[in-house]
């Protein structure tokens, strides 16, 4: 998980760099294609096979589509906004995924946690206002990575103990990448700033390869991370994740939040940590009650 922190927000940096340039949906394209190429050698080292029940093709294809338009949706935001910023809205996924739970699922979740969520909202807002006011509606595009990304999570859970992750994970490239390839020939010559293909020069080249690679290793980091210890272990360490961005967005395009959206970030950090928190006194107190004889 550690590892993921890392090198995610490589991904990020090399995707706002290559945004310089390229369209969005030609970055987009290129994390699927390259991540695909990735994992298509890894099949046939391990063995896998690539059979997959006809009844997971449509759940494949829906995880696939989340993804690409969480991808779409967060390089659309940081082609403009700072990395941090950007990021601290997506965070706001992990409270949908609860709400979704509590309202749809109809699993069992607490008054504190869903307090939680709210003031998570709420520290969301505190980034979203600034990013409104500078960027315009561009700060709302991340909001729409949290969604899509939530509804992945939630696929991602029942394919996961019925597909191997390298299996998985290749399919998700193969499928968005034939999503995305079409749609950028129609658009070539639309003159669409988001879809109308470049021809990409010099260094730009490694950006496009590095926007898929990066995703690919930061993907598998997690899965692998997820498959050997519990999430509730694992997911505070994901808000390192938003101090490595604001480092790396300084760093490389001197771009850091400002006041308010530090204090958005801090609050969403807050309730995010308070949320993990409850989830495992929760988990604590099913395992004392399992164990406990009966009276």
């Amino acid at each position: 998980m550690l590892g993921f922190c890392l090198t995610a927000p490589m991904l990020d940096v090399a995707a706002k760099l290559a945004s310089d340039t390229i369209p969005v949906g030609q970055i987009t394209t290129a994390r699927f294609v390259v991540q695909c190429v990735l994992m298509a050698p890894f099949i046939w080292i391990m063995g896998l096979s690539l059979t997959v029940a006809r009844a997971h093709w449509l759940t494949l294809a829906l995880r696939a589509l989340l993804l690409l338009v969480s991808t779409f949706c967060f390089i659309a935001a940081i082609r403009v906004m700072p990395l941090a910023d950007a990021l601290a809205i997506v965070f706001v996924e992990p409270f949908i995924i609860l709400l979704v739970g509590k309202y749809y699922l109809s699993e069992d979740v607490g008054p504190r946690r869903v307090g939680a969520a709210v003031v998570g909202f709420v520290g969301v807002l505190f980034v979203i206002q600034p990013s409104f006011a500078t960027f315009g509606a561009v700060a709302l595009y991340p909001l729409g990575t949290a969604v899509g990304f939530a509804f992945y999570i939630l696929v991602t859970r029942g394919l996961s103990r019925r597909i191997h992750p390298v299996t998985l994970q290749f399919y998700t490239g193969l499928i968005a990448s034939l999503f995305c390839i079409p749609v950028m020939i129609l658009a070539q010559g639309s003159g669409s700033e988001l879809l109308d293909l470049v021809w990409p020069e010099g260094v730009t080249w490694l950006w496009l390869l590095g926007v898929g690679f990066f995703a690919t290793l930061s993907h598998m980091m997690m899965t692998y991370g997820l498959s050997m210890a519990p999430s509730a272990t694992l997911a505070p360490l994901q808000y390192l994740e938003l101090p490595i961005s604001a480092v790396l967005g300084y760093l490389v395009f001197r771009d850091f939040p400002n006041t308010l959206a530090l204090t958005g970030i801090a609050i969403i950090i807050g309730a995010g940590l308070y949320m993990v928190h409850r989830e495992r006194v929760t988990a604590k107190q099913l395992v004392t009650e399992r164990a406990a004889p009966p009276i």
